[in-house]
């Protein structure tokens, strides 16, 4: 079961970069390392070059500035989850397959602790920044989603990765807290799973109670073909 496979040991440090490494990943594992120490708005461009190794002019080329490589950095924790599914996860319920896919991502975070810990103290004090990690969340979730078998698509599907994006955060609150099994982290996602799961059935029934435009034109016309035959 997948519960079983997550309680492993996880590293607390990000991994050493290997040789071959390209200068947007350098750029990517170096603003990340800078984030573990310092708040996300003390820390400028030039500095992310120099730790980095890379010219400015480098890092103009590959990034737009803090947020897109922090985007870029989501986005190597997304191909890192997807890449980790298994089949047999297949034959299990939404909320076991979620629990796997979420965990997985867990296990993808963990080397970041620190710098999402430092990520989550600097959204708290600025709105604006706290609103662009929201974006970035849903996202990710809708790629969270599908990954679980879930579908991502549509309005219902925007609200699914909206609510999967709020309530992962509360999970991630008890992550930067916790130690090297994440067995609190664990526990959280599951009573949080439990929490949402309620709060999908809820969306489900008021989706269901929506009439599709199909159905609003049908009605009109079954209406108007009433009205023509009692004419």
């Amino acid at each position: 079961m997948a519960r079983k496979s997550t309680a492993k040991k996880r590293r607390r440090t990000a991994p050493e970069l290997p040789p071959g490494t390209t200068p947007r990943q350098k750029i990517i594992a170096a603003f990340m390392d800078l984030l573990a120490e310092k708040r996300f708005e003390d820390i400028d461009l030039a500095e992310i070059a120099a730790a980095a190794d890379v010219t400015l002019a480098d890092l103009r080329e590959e990034f737009d500035g803090k947020l897109s490589i922090l985007s870029a950095h989501l986005k190597q924790i997304d191909r890192a989850v997807l890449a980790g599914g298994s089949e047999e996860m297949a034959e299990e319920s939404p909320r076991e397959r979620l629990f796997d896919v979420l965990m997985r991502r867990i296990d993808a975070m963990t080397p970041y602790r620190a710098a999402i810990d430092s990520l989550m103290r600097s959204a708290r004090r600025h709105p604006s920044l706290a609103l662009a990690l929201n974006g970035l969340a849903v996202r990710s979730q809708q790629w969270m989603l599908t990954a679980a078998g879930i579908s991502a698509a549509g309005p219902k599907g925007i609200l699914r990765a909206q609510g999967l994006a709020l309530m992962f955060a509360g999970v991630v609150r008890t992550f930067v807290d916790d130690d090297d099994d994440n067995s609190r982290t664990m526990a959280a996602l599951d009573r949080a799973l439990e929490s949402g799961q309620r709060w999908s059935g809820i969306l489900d029934d008021m989706c269901r109670l929506v009439p599709r435009p199909g159905r609003r034109r049908r009605r009109r016309r079954y209406e108007e073909e009433d009205d023509m035959e009692a004419a």
